[in-house]
């Protein structure tokens, strides 16, 4: 089963590795990041969303301060510009850098016929994605250029505040309806994407954020990484209106393998089964329908269940769902047709 994948943290990880050895690994192997070139061959992994995601200066362990069955993290300061500019610039050079040295086995896609022709030639399918906008200012002039470069996926803010918006805490158990909703440089940004062709994507986003985005954009409503919130009672996971909503506009959800967004107690815990996370695809099945539903795995971005361990692991998923009575035809968008679908409908490409 080949698959296209919502989310992973690639590019931070190897962004944050001062020894050069993480980039290295990408391309021939033999560390324990989630994602190199080798487990994505070995998993199935054709391609997906390479998210940069500026930093906080504090570097906390979030998923050990997750680990209880309840916790309230503060949302992080806002990040001062020039260094989510300078870390944003610094994450899409690797990703430039990394095709580059690949020797043909990664490429940046900027359409999906690029995806398809790219994985016709078996070259993992790298689309530019942007966690958090702390590197756009609010005229959005950055954002024209990182369009050129190639950036075709905004998440407009991560858990933190900024030019444009507000997202979750980290906080268990709560609803997302945590603060106030879009500012008016946020409401420009949606509106520009829009014009753009670039896809907003509603994960880390508060609720009241969601709803404005959902009455402002023409365009398909997207959660790259979250999960069913009346399983997972987290603030990051998504309310039945809001999957709804997201059904309405013919959008996707992508599942999220992050522990704690799919445990009912809300712990980052590796020892996490399968059936856990067919619970909220199940869920997610029932409102969405078939179209509506993909996998956002946040590899190297947080703890996975262990039974799945890397993208090597992800055929282990599709055996699960497959013995569970998911078809084959199911299981394909699932795998990768639900998101090659929304991208282009969304990029009008």
């Amino acid at each position: 089963m080949q698959v296209f994948d919502g989310h992973n943290d690639a590019l931070l990880r190897i962004y944050q590795d001062p020894t050069g050895k993480a980039f290295d690994a990408f391309l021939t192997g033999g560390s324990d990041a989630h994602i190199d070139l080798l487990k994505a061959r070995a998993g199935g992994l054709v391609g997906g969303l390479f998210a940069i995601f500026p930093p906080s200066p504090r570097s906390d362990d979030l998923s050990a301060r997750m680990a209880m069955s309840g916790y309230d993290l503060p949302l992080p300061e806002p990040l001062v510009h020039p260094f989510g500019l300078d870390s944003t610039i610094a994450m899409a050079s690797i990703l430039f850098r990394l095709e580059e040295a690949s020797a043909g086995r990664l490429t940046v896609c900027r359409s999906v016929a690029d995806i398809e022709a790219a994985i016709a030639r078996e070259s993992l399918a790298a689309v530019l994605h942007i966690e958090g906008a702390e590197a756009i200012d609010p005229d959005l002039c950055m954002l024209d250029v990182l369009h050129a470069a190639g950036l075709r996926s905004v998440g407009m803010v991560w858990s933190r505040p900024n030019h444009f918006g507000h997202g979750v805490p980290m906080r268990f158990p709560s609803s997302p309806d945590t603060g106030p909703g879009l500012t008016e440089a946020g409401r420009r940004l949606v509106a520009r994407c829009n014009q753009l062709g670039i896809l907003l994507d509603l994960s880390h986003l508060n609720e009241a954020g969601f709803w404005e985005v959902a009455d402002l954009s023409d365009a398909p409503l997207v959660a790259t990484h979250s999960n069913v919130h009346a399983l997972s009672g987290v603030s990051r996971n998504l309310t039945g209106p809001q999957l709804d909503a997201v059904a309405r506009s013919k959008g996707v959800v992508g599942l999220n393998f992050a522990t704690g967004f799919l445990r009912a107690d809300g712990r980052m815990d590796a020892d996490t089964p399968l059936e856990t996370m067919r619970r909220h695809l199940d869920a997610m099945l029932e409102v969405l329908g078939e179209d509506g539903i993909a996998l956002g795995s946040d590899f190297d971005g947080a703890l996975i269940p262990q039974v799945i361990g890397s993208a090597a692991g992800l055929p282990l998923l599709f055996e699960h769902l497959s013995q569970a009575g998911y078809s084959a035809a199911l299981l394909e968008k699932i795998a990768w047709r639900n998101w090659l679908s929304v991208l282009g409908r969304t990029w009008k490409t």
